[in-house]
């Protein structure tokens, strides 16, 4: 993969007219994969994994579009009736039935295929943090979060500092207050921002290959190497809308879930349509 993207870079010609100083006056830098990427107009599938691999704490879906990258992020604990597999939290389906049926299943509710992934564990945004040197966050407020068994000790004071590495990994997990998972899909909007601003800048763009090296083995992906390139350096170089998906929290057997609003719902008949599906059937909303 770094191979590439190497010579991917090196044979960029608009690369080379970036880093001559051509740009325009609001500071766009022109993606060196154009050419190669064939990722545009399709949705992906993003999804960050703790440092064991098998829970899913990030589950976002990424288009390139145009000038725009956007982002929708899917709450964790959204409830979903997989079929063949009955209820469950979305975020559950990778450890069920692996990323084909997460897939599947996000495909049917967004209404939206989705054939492509990037999966990214969270010790290779270490790493990759670490070759950044880190990125500019405002983090919003004291962040304190102890679990011996997962190894994970977070203990950020709140206001503008530098993240990264373990820094970095704790403020995208922490979710340990009044907000839970919701709290922390915004924490990880404020980090994507910073992301973005840094890859904006063409030192960082012809670094691509040394950080995917960085990331090693913790990234999984069924792009090819320019490909994945492209989409990143196309990441980082449009405006980034990032959205998560509203809805309300309910319990269900007294597990909580969150009823999300699918761009795509479910039921979208008449009022004096037949009765909804069964999923719908339980929303004890409070």
């Amino acid at each position: 993969m770094a191979v590439g993207l190497t010579a991917g870079l090196v044979l960029a010609v608009p690369l080379f007219d970036l880093l001559g100083g051509n740009q325009s006056s609001n500071n766009a830098v022109t993606n060196p994969f154009t050419a190669w990427t064939g990722v545009g107009d399709q949705d992906i599938l993003l999804v960050g994994t703790d440092v064991g691999g098998g829970n899913t704490d990030v589950i976002a879906s990424v288009r390139v579009d145009g000038a725009i990258t956007r982002i929708t992020q899917v709450p964790r604990d959204s409830y979903i009736e997989a079929e063949g597999y009955g209820p469950n939290k979305i975020n559950a389906l990778y450890a069920i039935g692996g990323l084909d049926l997460l897939k599947r299943e996000l495909s049917r509710k967004l209404g939206r295929p989705i054939t492509h992934h990037v999966m990214v564990n969270l010790g290779a945004v270490r790493r990759m943090a670490d070759a950044l040197g880190g990125i500019e966050v405002n983090v919003p407020k004291r962040l304190y979060y102890t679990d011996r068994s997962q190894g994970l000790y977070i203990d950020l004071q709140p206001g503008l500092q530098t993240l990264k590495g373990r820094e970095l990994e704790g403020f995208l997990r922490f979710r340990h207050d009044e907000l839970g998972d919701i709290g922390r899909l915004e924490r990880q909007q404020l980090a994507w921002q910073a992301l973005f601003r840094k890859l904006t800048r063409p030192e960082h763009l012809v670094r691509l290959p040394a950080l995917l090296s960085a990331a090693g083995k913790d990234i999984k992906t069924d792009l090819g190497p320019m490909e994945l390139g492209g989409l990143i350096t196309a990441m980082g170089t449009t405006q980034l809308d990032t959205k998560r998906l509203g809805g309300r929290p309910f319990m269900r057997n007294g597990i909580s879930y969150w009823d999300a609003e699918w761009p795509n719902p479910v039921n979208t008949a008449a009022p004096d349509a037949p009765a909804a599906p069964a999923e719908d059937r339980y929303r004890f909303l409070y």
